[in-house]
């Protein structure tokens, strides 16, 4: 029987077989297609995505294909400076097309040892208390003691396991695609200049050689979201922008709605949800791409755990209590800025009293937080402020080599850190990483990392471990 079976192999996919082999989980990701589209909806990689991938050692792969962007707020199109003082050590965020993430991800997942199946597809799904028994569109079983639907918002998955999918319909869409321009690009970017007044759902962004990234609002709403024709772009940009600019020689051509829609619950007994079959959203802002990565960071680690059977009870649940939350205040922010991307007159005007309002370096500031993720505080009760937060990267001080805290974290274990040198782990070797340094960026005596960054324990003084072993065994099981 296999450890995991993983349905999409998308980012979200990918980035949680990555997780899983970290630990000696087997792992299966199964692809409903046959090969890469090509199709890049997301486009990059926020701040706390980028921590995650300096977390795992992966930032380097990101950085050498990717474009440092350094914009704060980004939210309903109002982009500023990035803001002072936020809580990383990573102020930035990556433009990474989506079949880059995926190729990188696809890379490693294979490195590690996943086992990565295209051409599969699942259509049929049991569960019993021992496992889960997936049936493919070729006729064949594999039968894996958990499975989790990283398939999208169309999830097979999701529905197979009968999860509800409650929210709201789309009621605007959006065409989107990549292709060629026979316009001058100086003329294309006036008459964008001017659209964009009052129109933000619109733009031709240029990637090079000619060819486009274009959005244009649809004429309406599509029921069944078959992919538009270039003649339905061609119409639309005349009636948004009164030109088609000669766009031809389509790359991919694709619509999206503004559909809120998130899962009742992330896990229905062996099976759990991860990514767009959670929670489906407009994609201002950039989230999508991200929040599904971050889901795979918080659950890898636990249902892991559960497989090698030192998981404390309740551990896997937390990854809906602590997930589900997120995903819901995302949905809101997505709500939010469509309503302020409208062309009716009071939109307009709203939209103009955020504006000034984001000039406060304070707005900015929480935007930003919000959008980019490093604002993720999960519950884990009354605590110090740091307690539920991830933990931002900081310089090591005691060896000369030391390095970065997130360079000690790429195995994707438990971490201790202790500047006193008197805290131990003792009974929890196996699972948590001790690491003595003076580091004083810290802000604490010694923190307790979670796999995922988030500090689930902070020493108020140097020396003084109270509540140590209680929080060692909440997060990481009995002592050895």
């Amino acid at each position: 029987m296999i450890d995991v079976l993983v349905v999409g192999g998308g980012p979200t996919g990918l980035m949680l077989a990555c997780e899983l082999r970290l630990h000696g989980v087997e792992v299966v990701v199964l692809e409903r297609l046959s090969a890469p589209t090509g199709e890049s909806r997301g486009q990059g990689l926020h701040a706390r995505s980028v921590e995650v991938m300096d977390q795992r050692g992966l930032l380097e792969r990101f950085r050498a294909v990717s474009e440092e962007f350094r914009v704060g707020g980004l939210f309903a199109g109002e982009a500023r400076e990035w803001p002072e003082g936020m809580d990383t050590a990573h102020p930035y965020g990556l433009a990474t097309p989506q079949p880059v993430t995926e190729r990188l991800l696809w890379e490693r997942a294979g490195e590690l040892g996943a086992q990565l199946r295209r051409g599969r597809e699942v259509v049929g799904l049991g569960q019993d208390g021992e496992g889960v028994t997936a049936e493919l569109a070729d006729g064949s079983r594999l039968r894996a003691r958990w499975l989790v639907g990283c398939d999208g918002g169309r999830s097979a998955v999701r529905r197979l396991a009968g999860v509800a999918f409650p929210g709201e319909p789309a009621t605007v869409q959006t065409l989107l695609g990549q292709m060629e321009a026979a316009e001058d690009p100086a003329r294309i970017a006036e008459v964008v200049a001017e659209v964009r007044r009052t129109q933000l759902r619109f733009g031709l962004h240029h990637e090079g050689g000619g060819v486009y990234r274009v959005i244009v609002p649809a004429e309406g709403v599509s029921e069944d979201r078959a992919a538009p024709t270039l003649e339905e772009f061609r119409a639309r940009l005349r009636a948004v922008a009164g030109t088609d600019f000669g766009v031809h020689s389509p790359r991919w051509l694709s619509r999206f709605g503004d559909a809120t829609r998130q899962a009742e619950r992330y896990r229905a007994g062996r099976v759990l949800l991860a990514g767009d079959a959670a929670h489906v959203h407009p994609p201002t802002g950039g989230q999508g791409l991200n929040l599904g990565v971050q889901d795979a960071f918080n659950l890898g680690w636990k249902l892991a755990a559960e497989v090698a059977g030192w998981a404390p009870p309740g551990l896997l649940d937390t990854y809906h209590a602590e997930r589900h939350p997120v995903g819901a205040a995302v949905i809101a922010h997505t709500r939010a800025q469509m309503t302020l991307l409208g062309t009716s007159p009071g939109a307009v005007a709203l939209r103009g009293v955020f504006a000034r309002l984001m000039d406060f370096p304070d707005v900015n500031r929480y935007v930003t937080g919000v959008i980019s993720g490093v604002d993720v505080r999960y519950d884990f009760g009354p605590g110090p402020a740091l307690l539920g937060r991830r933990q931002r990267d900081v310089q090591l001080v005691d060896d000369p080599a030391a390095g970065r805290l997130y360079g000690r974290m790429h195995a994707g274990r438990g971490l201790l850190l202790d500047r006193s040198g008197l805290l131990s782990a003792a009974g929890w070797e196996g699972r948590v990483d001790v690491l003595v340094d003076g580091c004083p960026e810290l802000g604490a005596a010694a923190v307790l990392l979670r796999p995922d960054g988030h500090v689930a324990w902070v020493g108020a003084e140097p020396g003084v471990g109270a509540g140590l072993p209680e929080a060692l065994a909440r997060w990481f099981g009995p002592a050895e």
